[in-house]
């Protein structure tokens, strides 16, 4: 299981690998010098695979300290590839990651927000059948009730990992269909509750308002809930996807993301620069178009797999 999943990060990071490690090599065997104009060619690849400038500029100058220590190095691009390991480890917190999603509660309600377009209700369904294969009862909210596309593609998610769905008419108010939900929920006996919400702008106040609304009306029908809040970015973003999760943060309260699209893109530095930037934990990365290609985000996995396929 292990194994395949390192696979898996290692097919998903392909386009990373390959537009920033492979690029930092060929820049080190071009430069085995590791001198000024050396070290400025590998801080413009870091930058460019969204790693963000802040941790870059730290990661730079920590790599311009250990040179000028005068330590004698035999092999500058083993050294550097260690080197940044170990920094982006330690940018990741891997011992102080969130576990995985822990159902301690019953039904386990995780709201779902995001902007428009980043694959919400595709992650939504992979998440459905994640927790399906689990053995998980789970219970699906269209809460998009802006796209009757969207309340549709959730029918079919629905359908296909074998969950309940709660829906209402286009149109209809998203706390209700919330509302609906977790009481359908408690008299079913499901395990998890997932609720879709319409994309909004992070920069449209109105939109953000009635994020908290909803939240406001689950925590009625269940106190305590929403027990996660969850920002799904679209990792082919980049830096802006950094943006976006601050300011949801401030609004809802997020407790974690998920990072689709991450093997669309070179642009996978984003979750060092999310790391660095909120503290939040990544809990989960699409990597693949598949209805199991969900996966749990592993700090371990994402640097073996960056820096070792």
């Amino acid at each position: 299981m292990l194994s395949r999943l390192i696979d898996k990060f290692k097919k998903g990071l392909a386009k990373t690998r390959e537009g920033m490690v492979q690029k930092i090599r060929e820049v080190i065997r071009l430069r085995p010098k590791l001198d000024e104009e050396t070290l400025e060619e590998i801080e413009e690849i870091l930058i460019q695979a969204d790693v963000g400038i802040d941790p870059t500029l730290r990661i730079i100058d920590s790599l311009r300290e250990r040179i000028a220590s005068g330590e004698k190095v035999e092999d500058p691009e083993n050294m550097v590839q260690e080197f940044l390991e170990d920094e982006i480890r330690k940018i990741l917190q891997p011992e102080k990651a969130a576990p995985v999603t822990e159902i301690s509660n019953k039904p386990h309600v995780i709201l779902i927000v995001g902007v428009n377009g980043v694959g919400k209700t595709t992650s939504i369904g992979k998440l459905a059948q994640k927790f399906a294969n689990e053995g998980k009862k789970v219970l699906l909210a269209a809460g998009d009730t802006f796209r009757a596309a969207a309340i549709e593609q959730l029918d079919i998610w629905a359908t296909r990992t074998g969950s309940d769905i709660v829906k209402h008419q286009p149109g209809a108010d998203s706390a209700s269909v919330a509302f609906d939900a977790l009481q359908a929920a408690q008299s079913r006996g499901s395990d998890i509750v997932l609720i879709d919400t319409a994309g909004r702008l992070h920069t449209k106040v109105n939109l953000m308002e009635e994020v908290k609304k909803i939240r406001r009306v689950i925590d009625k029908a269940l106190p305590g809930a929403p027990h996660e809040t969850l920002l799904v970015l679209d990792a082919t973003t980049g830096q802006n996807a950094v943006t976006q999760a601050r300011q949801f943060h401030e609004t809802c309260e997020l407790t974690g993301l998920i990072l689709a699209k991450l093997d669309g893109t070179a642009k996978g530095g984003v979750v060092i620069a999310i790391a660095d930037d909120l503290d939040l934990p990544v809990r989960f990365v699409g990597l693949g178009e598949g209805p199991d290609d969900l996966d749990d985000f592993d700090a371990e996995n994402f640097v073996r797999a960056l820096f070792e396929g």
